[in-house]
């Protein structure tokens, strides 16, 4: 099953997204400027498409997702601002 949440933070849209994969589900934050994502996503592909992007790990919902902190971001994530180590609220605010 997929679930799409809207979101709002700071009067604008983000989407949670939890897909339920047999092992462990998929789940993201989609905004205007990028997406945190769980370990799922494979970082070298979004650095070579050029994505703004940063990773949060051991992650089963989107809750759990607010409240962790970034454990790795592509350069161009990084040139925002988003880095390891920065809680995932903060980072979002940089996304939209």
């Amino acid at each position: 099953m997929i679930k799409i949440e809207e979101l709002t933070l700071e009067n604008k849209k983000i989407y949670g997204v939890v897909a339920d994969l047999p092992k462990a589900p998929l789940v993201a934050l989609i905004a205007p400027k990028g997406y945190i994502m769980c370990g799922y996503l494979n970082l070298g592909t979004a650095e070579g498409l050029g994505q703004v992007a940063a990773i949060v790990t051991g992650v089963r919902n989107i809750e759990d997702m607010l409240n962790k902190k970034i454990s790795a971001s592509t350069s161009q994530a990084k040139v925002l601002g988003i880095n390891e180590g920065m809680p995932v609220k903060e980072a979002i605010k940089k996304l939209i």
